[in-house]
């Protein structure tokens, strides 16, 4: 029997807000993560690192299971 692949889980994240007046530290954790623009959204995996980005700008972003 062949074993079935895992699926590998992804997170869509959208930016809502602007990096405009942020803590520096904030606007490289978004630009990290792939966002630019307002409304932009990017999949990434469900992973410890990507949950830990999505924590520090939660104020930020929209999450959505993908």
């Amino acid at each position: 029997m062949a074993a079935k692949k895992a699926e590998a889980k992804k997170l869509k994240i959208t930016l809502i807000r602007s990096t405009i007046g942020q803590v520096p530290k904030n606007r490289a954790t978004v630009a990290a993560m792939g966002l630019r623009k307002i409304n932009q959204t990017v999949e990434l995996p469900d992973n410890a690192s990507t949950r830990g980005q999505i924590r520090q700008v939660s104020h930020m972003v929209k999450v959505e299971e993908a």
